[in-house]
Formats: structure tokens, sequence, C-alpha cells
């Protein structure tokens, strides 16, 4: 058994200390912001004890103190914002189901503003510290390798150009070629105070890794397999479990999970009603009186538009251009003479999408995704590009990857459309709710510069 400090075992305690005064920051900050005094009024006391039991209930039940020294930044982070997500779903479903009369939004906002920015701040400090600590070889993890080959040699490759992981590989054994046998295993892994074991499966035999399981677990060394599967990087892999058989998911994607797809769904609502509360309410009559002003027909465009799982529904936007009732589909192009006035405006600033914050609220759409194509443009390249339905697997969005990126207006031709289902992709594949803050910034910045394509 390794004998050597943990020291992550004080870090559970140091998460939670940390996270809960970022809060407390939050709240004093609200406080003085709010009342011009750092002193918290016996009534706020109150809020300020349920806020901080909130948390520490969030923080175990998401784990937020399980931090693995593999994982990237953008993990971390993510796990932290979903985190706050469920809080603040928790807090806001308390704030309807009571309605306070007592208590300030504006104390809450700042309260939950500061503390988002204060705890994304210190545990992307904390990341980038510990790693730095673990590259100058401290907090390391000892490791043993069985199995020579391909599989093993990338690992101790992937070792050596990733030190601030904290794995140092003490021995590889192999009894066919190795300095060292399989068959002492226990005397090596105690001498050299093994932390971790990684079995390359397809050298070992089922009945000799059931023994180096049953050795580890006697131990407390942490046992990893490493199989041929392991070479299918490009695909999402996930194990799940059909009654006693292990099956490998080969196509899995992060929202496929249902704690994920909870969080974005509220993040959407929260963002959406934010939008339509503050923005439309009183947006969509200034801007129905100039479409009406200009031109004849509906202040509103709805066309059907394929979403989740290719299920059609109505997007809507504003009406941007001349209306002709049961005109066959024509994608707009550039200098479109059927593009009113105000339709160029809203078209250059995007926001002839808004009415789609709606789509979002009722759940056809989501703040971020691949954007809804018409369905005759689907129709058309489907058959040219491989996966292209594979952007269906999540719902569509307002905004997405491919926007982001500068994929914006007409899709002519089979390179403008292959790059934007490219992006979409991956953006299926890798979900995170940071990507997602990363999107909507992008998108915002991309729609202050001006795009030539926003046509």
């Amino acid at each position: 058994m390794s004998t050597h400090h943990r020291y992550s075992q004080y870090f559970p305690a140091i998460f939670l200390l940390a996270d809960l005064g970022c809060l407390n920051l939050g709240i004093f900050v609200a406080n003085y912001y709010r009342f011009s005094t750092l002193t918290i009024s016996l009534n706020y006391q109150t809020l300020q004890l349920l806020l901080n039991i909130i948390w520490l209930l969030v923080f175990f039940g998401s784990r937020l103190q399980e931090i693995n020294r593999n994982s990237k930044l953008l993990d971390h982070l993510n796990k932290v914002l979903t985190g706050l997500v469920i809080n603040l779903s928790i807090v806001f479903a308390l704030w309807f189901a009571i309605q306070p009369v007592d208590y300030s939004r504006k104390f809450l906002f700042v309260t939950y503003l500061i503390f988002t920015l204060a705890i994304l701040f210190w545990r992307t400090v904390w990341h980038y510290t510990i790693r730095y600590y673990r590259a100058r070889g401290f907090n390391r993890r000892n490791v043993v390798i069985i199995g020579k080959g391909d599989l093993s040699n990338s690992l101790i490759g992937y070792f050596k150009e990733t030190p601030e992981l904290g794995y140092k590989v003490v021995g590889v054994l192999d009894d066919e070629d190795g300095d060292e046998k399989i068959s002492n295993l226990e005397s090596y892994a105690l001498d050299n105070n093994t932390d971790a074991i990684f079995c390359c499966v397809p050298n070992l035999s089922e009945a000799r890794i059931k023994e180096i399981i049953n050795f580890a677990e006697n131990n407390l060394i942490k046992v990893n397999l490493i199989s041929q599967f392991s070479k299918l990087v490009s695909y999402n892999l996930s194990i799940e479990q059909f009654g006693s058989i292990p099956i490998i998911n080969v196509n899995s994607i992060p929202l496929d999970n249902g704690l994920n797809r909870f969080v974005k769904r509220v993040f959407d609502i929260l963002f959406s009603s934010l939008v339509i509360v503050t923005i439309l309410s009183w947006l969509v009559p200034i801007i129905g009186f100039f479409i009406k002003l200009e031109s004849k027909g509906p202040i509103f465009f709805k066309q059907k538009r394929h979403g989740k799982d290719n299920k059609d529904f109505l997007c809507w936007k504003f009406r941007t251009m001349t209306f002709e009732k049961g005109a066959e589909f024509k994608q707009a192009r550039k200098n479109d003479s059927r593009i009113t006035r105000i339709g160029n405006i809203l078209r250059k600033t995007s926001i002839d999408e808004l009415p789609q914050f709606i789509n979002v609220f009722l759940g056809d759409m989501s703040v971020v995704g691949p954007r809804p194509h018409p369905i005759k443009l689907n129709e058309e390249f489907q058959p040219q590009i491989d996966r292209f339905w594979q952007r269906h697997a999540v719902k569509p969005g307002i905004t997405g990857l491919a926007q982001a990126k500068g994929f914006r207006g007409e899709t002519a031709d089979f390179s403008d459309m292959s790059g934007r289902v490219k992006l979409d992709r991956f953006y299926v594949k890798n979900w995170s709710l940071i990507l997602d803050f990363k999107i909507i910034i992008l998108t915002i910045l991309s729609i202050l510069r001006g795009n030539e394509n926003a046509y």
C-alpha cells in the first residue's frame, strides 16, 4: 500500500470553504451595494443562512469536491457552472413559491453575479496552481503499467508530455518482454509505493486481470484498464450496464445525460425569460410598428424547420421581406430585392432572430445549438454531407458554434454548409455549459463587429 502523504485528502474541505467564502463575499458586496453598509440586518442574515445551506446541498449533491487530476480546466469550470445553475434553479423556485416582499431582487442578482465571478476565478487559479505544483514534482502518483506494446508506449508518452498531471511511471511489467515479470507485481508495486496500475487488456487473460484487481483492492491501489477500444479516440465512448453485461457506447453525447439536459433547460428558461421580459416586451411593438409601416403582412415570419430528432416546429422571426402569401421558399441572397429597409437593419444586427427566444421558452429550441435550417436546405444537402443528421441529436439554437465562428447568412454552396455541419457536430459531441457561455460571448462580439455574411 502507498504510504506517502496524500495532500488531496484536504481538497474537499478547501473547496467547500473557498466556495462558501465566494458566496458570502457576494452577499457582503450586494449588501453594501443595496444598503451602503457592510452590516447585514437580521432579516438578511436569515437569507444568508438559507443561501449557504442551499450551496452546501448543491456542493455535495453535485460532487464539486471531486475533481479528477486528469480533468481539463473547461471540464472543471463546467462542473462548477452546472452546480451554479442547479443552485439558481432552487433559489428561484423558492423565490417564486414564497414571493417574499421583504427582500431585494437587486440584492440577489448582485450576490450571484459576484459569487459566479469569484468562484470561477478562484477555481481557475487553483487549477493552474496545483498543476504547476505537480509539474515541479510534488503531489505525484506512482504508476505501474502492465503489458508492453503500442498502448503502453502511448500512455508513457502522454505522462511525459503532461507532467502537470503528476503521474510518474515507476515500471512496466510484462511476462514476454520485460525486466520485471507480471508475477512480481505484488512485491514490485508495494516496494515502489504504487498508487495506480494501468493494465493493457489485450495482453492479459481474464483470470490474470481478476488477480490484479483483487491485489489492488486489498492494498488501496487504483486499477485502470486500457483496451483496444482506446484507439477509437475520435468517438465519444461511454460504458453502460445491460444487466451484468458492460456495453461500450461509441456515439454517446453529453446531452444524453439527464442532469446535463436539466441544467441546459434551466439555463434556457432563465435566459429566455430574461430576454422576453426585459427586451421583447417593449421591442416587439416598436419593431412591429416599423414593419407594418413599410409593407403589408404579419409582424412575425413563421416557418417549419427541423428540430431535435428531425421533428418539425414553427420557427419565429421578425418578418424582414415583402410578404407574398403562398410564395415558394427561396433563400435570401446578397442585395435581395425582397428584403425591406427595416428588414435589412434587422438582419444585419440579428435582431430578426430575437422572437426565437419564445421558441426557447416553449422548449422547441435552445439558446445555443446548431441553427435550424429551412427543411428544403436540409433535404438538399443531407445526401451530400456525411453524418449530416447528427446535428439534429440536440435542440437547435438561436446561435451556435458555426455562427460564432463566422458561418452566417447564405449557404449557397457545399463548402459553406459542410463547414457549418462540421462545427455543429463538434458542438454536439463536446457540449458543456462553459462552451455555451463562450459561444454566446463570441456571438455578441461578432454582431458588434459586423459580419459581411449577415444579409
